[in-house]
């Protein structure tokens, strides 16, 4: 393999960006979560919420610091080596990422401080609010951060005048089809790692036997909201899988590891893509039913990579692995989810230790589910930067030279694990920590309007 600046620049891109989304999609999600459980707080007093919320918070300045950090580095990639790219797209591309900092760094810059500072010098109707503007804020940022890399995956929209690609219909490009399916998808996506996350701390607390009270509430609320949100991501991915059927096919083909036309076409469960032979080999295949998950018809044809020009052709290997990752870890938050939830409604939850140990040890499971994702949409994209228009090899900057990538490449490595491994440290050292009793005087001025079931008077949970 050939160390040339248009592959170094695009493992640079991937090392960043797989970093950097490691924090959105687990902000995101906290955010909404967080001021959802402090709205809840105020209307009914319950002190238990106020621990797990400022446990929490403290989490969540931390991730969201190093995911503001990883986003400017990954923003400069565009300027250093990708300028043909900004050069072309850039009147598309920068309208789009300016909106994100005028709304969304808008709505999180402006309440993010009395998110973290502000609860003594505000009222607590005023304190939530800022909870939801901060989380509005995070959800912002995703959509225009989707709505440009949608419009990378199918452009719409634009013309192409003197080589450069101008925008005609800015409705299109931010509210199209394609970015009405990706983005719920993404979002969910977030939520369902935050989900995850509590739901495996509360997990281990409660195999240490310590927090119990704030684990219950972790468990309680991350099983209810994975259960009900794990179907919809299903779903939301099917359509995602359709648009990249419809505009997309050779992406489809490489995804399924389908070399030739088929009908009716198989389903490859598993095997190992052999790019060289163009051959599955130790294949587990379901007949007929690659036809009826493309088409809903279990005889119709189906496009194989030889229908396509070989010069156009993804990598089969990593997006037909990664999508199947991605699967596989939604049907293990299903499975986590609802047999969860089966064992809290019986009463039987705290007590199934060979339930709560593969709960914690799931903590990761939204990041991979997140990050194989991106790798399945990102590189089955190629060799297309933006698909069907500018090729990644003539997206490079031209004067850059091996070394040049090669030595940021390395810098940027050893400063990620410098910087990003003192604070992911941090965050372990919260989580392993727990949530602290709040002063008695801040517990003082709750005000208990109503009691939910389940509550003693002093708002700790049975």
């Amino acid at each position: 393999m050939e160390f040339d600046p248009v592959f170094l620049s695009r493992v640079q891109f991937g090392f960043v960006i797989t970093f950097h989304i490691i924090f959105p999609a687990f902000t995101i999600g906290l955010a909404a979560w967080l001021a959802t459980i402090e709205t809840l707080r105020v209307i009914t007093g319950n002190a238990i919420y106020r621990r797990v919320f400022d446990f929490w918070l403290k989490v969540f300045a931390v991730s969201f610091g190093m995911g503001v950090v990883s986003g400017i580095v990954m923003a400069f990639q565009f300027g250093t080596n990708w300028s043909v790219l900004a050069e072309r797209t850039g009147s598309i591309q920068g309208p789009l990422l300016g909106y994100e900092t005028f709304t969304a760094f808008l709505l999180e810059a402006s309440f993010f401080g009395v998110m973290l500072l502000g609860r003594k010098r505000v009222a607590p109707w005023f304190y939530a609010f800022s909870c939801w503007m901060v989380a509005l804020g995070t959800m912002a940022s995703s959509f225009w951060i989707l709505a440009n890399n949608s419009w990378m995956q199918v452009p719409v929209g634009h013309d192409v005048i003197d080589g450069l690609i101008v925008p005609t219909d800015w409705a299109a490009i931010v509210f199209g089809d394609v970015q009405m399916v990706r983005w719920p998808h993404m979002l969910l996506g977030a939520f369902l790692t935050t989900g995850m996350s509590i739901i495996a701390t509360g997990a281990w607390y409660v195999l240490r036997d310590i927090h119990r009270a704030e684990a219950r509430v972790m468990l309680n609320w991350g099983l209810g909201l994975v259960a009900v949100l794990i179907p919809v991501q299903l779903y939301f991915g099917h359509l995602a899988g359709l648009y990249v059927l419809e505009h997309q096919p050779v992406k489809f083909a490489a995804i399924e590891a389908r070399w030739q036309s088929e009908e009716p076409a198989s389903e490859v469960l598993i095997a190992w893509p052999d790019e060289a032979t163009r051959t599955n080999w130790w294949a587990i295949e379901v007949p007929r039913l690659g036809s009826f998950i493309a088409s809903g018809d279990w005889t119709s044809k189906e496009a194989g990579l030889e229908d396509f020009p070989p010069e156009d052709w993804p990598p089969v290997a990593i997006p037909f692995f990664t999508f199947r990752i991605m699967v596989g870890m939604g049907l293990l938050m299903l499975a986590i989810a609802w047999l969860g939830n089966l064992l809290r409604f019986t009463g039987h939850l705290e007590i199934s230790h060979w339930f709560l140990w593969p709960a914690f040890l799931s903590f990761p499971s939204g990041f991979v589910a997140v990050i194989a994702g991106w790798y399945t949409a990102e590189i089955g994209r190629q060799p297309w930067v933006v698909y069907g228009i500018l090729r990644t090899e003539d997206a490079v900057t031209p004067t850059l030279t091996t070394n040049d990538v090669l030595v940021s490449l390395v810098a940027y490595v050893v400063v990620y694990a410098i910087i990003y491994g003192f604070g992911l440290y941090y965050i372990y050292r919260l989580l392993r920590e727990g949530p602290a009793p709040v002063p008695e005087p801040a517990l003082a001025t709750a005000q208990r309007p109503m009691a939910f079931a389940g509550e003693n008077p002093a708002g700790e949970e049975y």
